[in-house]
């Protein structure tokens, strides 16, 4: 009986979303302008932003697994914070960082006349913030759990650090990276909290598709759903892709990297 209160918990939001969908009016309302916007911006924002965590997070991963420095550990805390936080305080911390008052925001803006904040750029960065976690996990994981001989062979041969973390670790930690990639994109996708705090709803510029969710509730509830929509259907295919392929390499490493 708790299981059965458990899944029941689960699903039936889910169920009312499909079962209360406009089906009919769904594909009037994504030609919508304000729905097209705010489809295309997250699709972009969430690309890029899984590109600079896929360029800044798997260096990360391997720093963290494979250089022993002092104070390790607590950086392996700080980097895995974001999947903790509370996105709202995710976007204020941003802010203070790098607003135009803030620590490094400061020096940006009156060095170069640029603001992030509320900006198409200030989307991305969020969305790297609370979205690169998940892959620096699973590519960490995997490479705690690689076998290093393959590496310390190709030393031995005479290869460079650099050709061998691109011709050996990387293909061997292949799946876990993709596994993390794709993980990264849904939840970068999805972001809400940070977004709105430091890059604001504006639309066509920062407003993507949550915002869009969150900001047509008040008017045009039919558009809300089709949205909501939209980011179930994208979610569940995400999963049902990993499940078969990638879901247990990453599962694997991300318990590989916790213990």
């Amino acid at each position: 009986m708790p299981a059965a209160l458990g899944a029941l918990l689960l699903l039936l939001p889910l169920v009312g979303l499909v079962w209360r969908g406009p089906w009919d009016e769904l594909p009037r309302l994504l030609r919508e302008e304000g729905v097209r916007q705010a489809l295309w911006l997250s699709i972009r924002t969430a690309t890029a932003a899984t590109v600079l965590s896929l360029l800044l997070g798997v260096p990360l991963a391997w720093l963290l697994a494979r250089v022993e420095f002092p104070g390790r550990g607590l950086a392996r805390a700080l980097v895995t914070l974001p999947m903790v936080l509370p996105p709202v305080v995710g976007g204020v911390a941003l802010l203070l960082a790098a607003g135009r008052r803030g620590v490094a925001g400061r020096y940006l803006y009156d060095a170069f006349g640029v603001s992030l904040p509320f900006t198409t750029a200030a989307v991305v960065v969020a969305q790297t913030f609370v979205a690169m976690p998940f892959l620096v996990v699973a590519v960490e994981g995997a490479l705690l759990g690689a076998d290093r001989r393959y590496e310390d062979a190709a030393a031995t041969l005479g290869a460079s650090p650099w050709y061998t973390f691109r011709r050996v670790t990387l293909p061997s930690v292949a799946p876990s990276v993709a596994a993390g990639a794709v993980l990264c994109w849904a939840r970068a996708l999805g972001e809400f909290g940070a977004t709105i705090t430091f890059a604001g709803s504006l639309p066509g510029t920062t407003r993507t598709m949550p915002l869009a969710v969150y900001s047509a509730m008040e008017s045009d509830s039919d558009a809300a759903i089709a949205l909501s929509l939209v980011l179930l259907v994208t979610s569940v295919v995400v999963l049902s892709a990993l499940r078969g392929r990638w879901l247990p390499t990453a599962r694997d490493a991300v318990s590989r990297a916790a213990a």
